[in-house]
C-alpha cells in the first residue's frame, strides 16, 4: 500500500465511533459471500480497557490474489457501493490487525494489517488440515482507545446496532430466501455486576427482522422521476420506552438520519423508518457517518420532505395524534394570537409546544425585517406592513393580558408593594427616548392608555423627598409603594411643564370615616404638590383606589362626584385648588374607583382591542391559506 496510512486516518477516518469496527468487518464479510460470521470480544474486566481484543471469522471466500491487491490499495473499489477506505477504521481503534484467509479450497493467506503495512503477505499454498475451511479470520489487538461506551461492548447491543446499519441487505437477503447467521459473543475473565458487564451471548438470523410494512412515494421537488421506498413500523408496547429510529438506506447500508424527537412520539410506542432509493447511493462521506447532498438540494428540504412522509403514515397509524395536534393548535393560536398563521398545518408526531413557537417567532421577525428593509412600498408589501402591525399590537396586547391576571392574583390588603411595582418599576425612571425598551415596564394603561407614553420617576432618592414633602411625614416610610407618582417629563427641567398622575392605595376594609379622608388627602396632596413644583405643573389627575361601600357611595355623591361608566365602581369630580391665587384655581381631576374597578375596566379595554385585532389577523391569516 504505498500511502502514508497513519495520515490517511487522520483525514478519512478523524472521529468514527468504534461500532465501525464492526461495521467493517461484518461488511467484508458479506461481500466476501459469507452466510456465518462470529464476533468474539474479550477483555479482562470492566476498567482495564487495555486488555480489550476482538476476533472476527467469517466463511467467506477469502483473500484470494485479485481480493488482496485490492485491500493493498485505497480507493480501489469495483462499483459505487464501496469507498475503498473503510478497513482504515481498525486501525483507529487497534495498533494492529493478524489477518488469515483460507481460499481456493487449499490456499492459505496471512498478513499484518498495522500503520507499516506495504501489501506484504505470506502465501501458503496446498493447505492439508481438513478441519481449515473457506473463510478469513482477524485478530484485533492493541487497543489504543478509551472504551467510550461499554454499550458497544455488549453482544445484544450490538445485535442491533447490525440490524439497523445493515437492515437494507438483510432484508433482501431474507426476501430472496438466503441464509445469515451472526454469533456475537463477550467474554469477561472479572465480571462486574455492578456495572451489569459480565460474559453473554447473542445470535442474529434473518427470520428474527422485525417486519416492516412498504410503500412508495415521488417527489419532484427532490429529484425528477425518482421513486422512494419508505419501510417502517410504529408498534404500541407500554411496557417499552417510546422510540423512534429514522434512516436513509446509502450503499445497502442504513444511516441514521434523525427527523423527530422522540418527544415528538406518544408514550408506549416504538416506531421505526427507513428510507430506500437509487438517488441516495453514494451520497456519504469516506467513514460513512455524513450524508452528503448535492448542490441542488438543502438539507433542510429533503428533512422536511421526508418529515411530511412520516407524518402522513403516523396519522394513518396513530390516529389520536391528529386530535391531539388540533388542541395544541388551539392553544397556541389562543395563547399566541399573534403569531396565527405562522404555526405548522402539517407535523409529523406531537406538535412540541417551544419549537413550534420559536420557529413561528422567527418567521413573524423575519417578515419584519423584510418588510422594515423596503424603501418603497408597493401595494402588497403596505398590506403586509399592516398585518405586521396588527401582530406587533396583539403581541402587547397579550403582554397586558397576563399583566390583568397578576393584578387580579394580589389585593392591596396582602401586598401593596406587588401592586405598585405592576403598575410602574420602583426605583427606576423610563424615558420617553427608551420607549421601545421601557413600553413592557410602564403599565399606567390600567388606568388610562393615554398615560402610556408618560416618563415616570418612583422611589429614588429625589421622589422620596416629593412623597415626603406633600404627606408632611403623614406616611410613616416614604418607600412604600401606597403613592405613585408619574410624570409627563422631567419635572426638574425649568423649560417645561408637565403633567402628573398620582395613584394613592388605601387598604381593604377601612370605616367610613378614614374613606371620607381620602378625597381630603387627594386635596391636600395636590396642592402641596403645586407648591413643590410651582409654576412646573400644567395638569394633575389624582386616582384614589379604595373599598366604596353604600355608606361612602352616598357621601361621594352629596361631595358633588358623578359615578362614570365602569365594570365596578368609579367616581369623578373636577376639583379647584386654591395655591396662591384664589381668583384664579388650579383645575386637577379626582378619581375615586375601587380595586375591581381599577382591574375590571382594564380588562374591558384590553378585550376590545383584543377581539379588533384577532379578527383582522384570522381573516390574514384565511387570505394567505387561500393564495
Amino acid at each position: 500500500m504505498k500511502i502514508n496510512l497513519t495520515k490517511a486516518i487522520s483525514i478519512f477516518h478523524p472521529s468514527p465511533s468504534y461500532e465501525q469496527v464492526y461495521f467493517e468487518a461484518v461488511a467484508n464479510a458479506l461481500d466476501a459471500g459469507a452466510d456465518k460470521i462470529s464476533i468474539h470480544i474479550k477483555i479482562d474486566a470492566f476498567d482495564t480497557p487495555e486488555t480489550l481484543q476482538l476476533i472476527v471469522k467469517d466463511n467467506g471466500l477469502g483473500f484470494s490474489d485479485k481480493n488482496f491487491e485490492k485491500f493493498s490499495s485505497l480507493l480501489e473499489v469495483e462499483n459505487n457501493n464501496h469507498k475503498g477506505l473503510g478497513r482504515l477504521v481498525y486501525l483507529v481503534y487497534f495498533n494492529e490487525v493478524k489477518i488469515e484467509s483460507i481460499y481456493d479450497s487449499s490456499k492459505k493467506r496471512e498478513f499484518l494489517f498495522n500503520s507499516e503495512f506495504g501489501g506484504e503477505s505470506i502465501c501458503i499454498k496446498d493447505v492439508i488440515e481438513q478441519e481449515n475451511e473457506r473463510g478469513t479470520i482477524l485478530q484485533f489487538s492493541d487497543f489504543r482507545k478509551k472504551v467510550y461506551s461499554y454499550a458497544y461492548l455488549l453482544p445484544e447491543k450490538i445485535k442491533d446496532s447490525l440490524v439497523q446499519q445493515f437492515f437494507p441487505l438483510f432484508f433482501r437477503k431474507k426476501e430472496a430466501e438466503e441464509q445469515l447467521k451472526i454469533e456475537i459473543s463477550l467474554d469477561v475473565t472479572y465480571p462486574s455486576p455492578e456495572n451489569d458487564f459480565f460474559s453473554s451471548k447473542a445470535v442474529l438470523n434473518l427470520e428474527n427482522l422485525p417486519k416492516l410494512k412498504k410503500t412508495t412515494f415521488q417527489d419532484n421537488s427532490i429529484v425528477f422521476f425518482e421513486s422512494f421506498d419508505v419501510y417502517y413500523s410504529i408498534e404500541k408496547d407500554i411496557a417499552k420506552e417510546r422510540s423512534i429510529y429514522t434512516a436513509v438506506c446509502i450503499d445497502d447500508r442504513a444511516l441514521k438520519y434523525d427527523l423527530l424527537p422522540v418527544e415528538s412520539i406518544p408514550h408506549g410506542y416504538q416506531l421505526r423508518f427507513l428510507f430506500i432509493s437509487d438517488y441516495f447511493d453514494g451520497k456519504t462521506n469516506a467513514s460513512r457517518q455524513k450524508f452528503e447532498l448535492p448542490d441542488e438540494l438543502t438539507e433542510r428540504n429533503l428533512k422536511a420532505k421526508l418529515r411530511l412522509e412520516i407524518g402522513n403514515l403516523i396519522n394513518v397509524e396513530i390516529p389520536t395524534i391528529e386530535s391531539e395536534n388540533q388542541h395544541i393548535r388551539e392553544e397556541l393560536n389562543n395563547h399566541f394570537p399573534h403569531l396565527q398563521g405562522y404555526f405548522p398545518v402539517n407535523t409529523a408526531g406531537l406538535i412540541l409546544k417551544q419549537p413550534v413557537l420559536e420557529e413561528a417567532r422567527n418567521k413573524f421577525f423575519s417578515e419584519q425585517q423584510k418588510i422594515l428593509e423596503c424603501e418603497n412600498l408597493d401595494d402588497t408589501q403596505y398590506e403586509k406592513a399592516l398585518e405586521l402591525s396588527s401582530r406587533a399590537l396583539m403581541e402587547y396586547v397579550m403582554y397586558r393580558i397576563r399583566i390583568i391576571s397578576k393584578l387580579k392574583c394580589i389585593t392591596p390588603k396582602e401586598n401593596e408593594e406587588e401592586l405598585h411595582k405592576l403598575i410602574v418599576p420602583m426605583r427606576k425612571t423610563l424615558k420617553a427616548e427608551e420607549f421601545e425598551d421601557d413600553i413592557y415596564n410602564n403599565n399606567v394603561w390600567i388606568l388610562d392608555d393615554r398615560f402610556m407614553s408618560y416618563n415616570t420617576i418612583l422611589s429614588d432618592e429625589f421622589m422620596e423627598k416629593v412623597i415626603k414633602e406633600i404627606t408632611l411625614d403623614e406616611v410613616e416610610d416614604t418607600s412604600r409603594p401606597d403613592i405613585t407618582m408619574v410624570f409627563s417629563g422631567n419635572p426638574t427641567n425649568e423649560s417645561i411643564k408637565v403633567s402628573v398622575v398620582v395613584v394613592e392605595l388605601k387598604k381593604s376594609g377601612l370605616p367610613l370615616a378614614k374613606n371620607e379622608e381620602v378625597v381630603s388627602q387627594l386635596r391636600q396632596r395636590a396642592r402641596k404638590l403645586l407648591k413643590y413644583f410651582p409654576n412646573k405643573i400644567e395638569r394633575i389627575w389624582f386616582y384614589g383606589i379604595t373599598d366604596i361601600d353604600a355608606e361612602f357611595r352616598i357621601s361621594l355623591k352629596e361631595d358633588g362626584f358623578k359615578e362614570l361608566f365602569s365594570h365596578g365602581q368609579m367616581f369623578f369630580k373636577p376639583q379647584d385648588i386654591i395655591v396662591s391665587d384664589e381668583n384664579n384655581p388650579f383645575k386637577i381631576d379626582l378619581f375615586v374607583m375601587t380595586y375591581n374597578s381599577l382591574i375590571s375596566d382594564a380588562e374591558s379595554r384590553n378585550e376590545t382591542f383584543l377581539r379588533v385585532l384577532k379578527s383582522t389577523i384570522r381573516k390574514s391569516s384565511l387570505s394567505s391559506t387561500a393564495l
